[in-house]
């Protein structure tokens, strides 16, 4: 009798990546794909030690992705707009890992080469050293956050998200003006969550850097 075929770390991650097109992480397991790719649990634990291991490599790939063909720009600024758009882009294709790449830390080629293009960018920009991982670590928290945050929104039903339009506009345009008199007033121009998210994910980065270029100011004018 044939022996099960022996699946490779690449054909797995592929396997994985599909499955969890049509499922969430968290109702995803390694039982579910080794179901799918008709081998047992035992075989896939060769591979990797545990789910969250597993789906740490997945996401990593998505981060690997989002570096093909992406070119340093020559202002800093630019640079770390031009890699978080990518990086948001290539998640906003496999939303529900955004939620895993936010939760957990990978240590893949992926991440390793958005790390150092976020460090380059930064030194670029001429801070000193000793301030650089302080601001690389608000702006992967900030740009996870938010990318998280949109993909759990992109992931609702066509029904959840009715559902949930109905509720705002019964919470702010149907708001009490005698308790919440100010967001009777605002009312017709409060946005939903959902709505226009990428204008809003641009502005909060652009908020991030102009803060770090008054911090290089700073640095300058002490140093002078």
């Amino acid at each position: 009798m044939a022996g099960r075929r022996r699946w490779a770390t690449e054909e797995i991650l592929d396997a994985a990546a599909e499955l969890l097109r049509t499922s969430d992480a968290e109702s995803f397991s390694v039982r579910k794909l080794a179901a799918t790719l008709g081998t047992d649990s035992s075989s896939l634990y060769r591979h990797f030690r545990s789910k969250t291991e597993l789906l740490r490599a997945v996401a990593d790939r998505i981060l690997l992705a989002s570096m093909d063909g992406y070119r340093a720009q020559d202002d800093w600024r630019q640079r770390l707009t031009a890699l978080a758009l990518r990086v948001r882009e290539a998640f906003g294709q496999q939303p529900q890992l955004a939620a895993i790449w936010g939760r957990y830390a990978s240590g893949g080629a992926g991440s390793r080469m958005v790390m150092e293009e976020v460090l380059q960018a930064l030194r670029v920009a001429g801070l000193p050293d000793e301030e650089i991982p302080a601001h690389y670590h608000r702006l992967a928290v900030l740009i996870s956050a938010l990318i998280a945050s949109e993909a759990g929104v992109s992931t609702i039903t066509a029904e959840e998200h009715e559902q949930g339009m109905e509720l705002f506009r019964v919470a702010v345009l149907g708001a009490d003006p005698e308790r919440f008199p100010t967001l009777a007033h605002f009312a017709r121009d409060v946005r939903p969550l959902g709505a226009d998210r990428r204008a809003a994910f641009e502005e909060i980065l652009a908020a991030q850097l102009a803060h770090i270029e008054t911090a290089i100011g700073a640095s300058r004018s002490t140093h002078s």
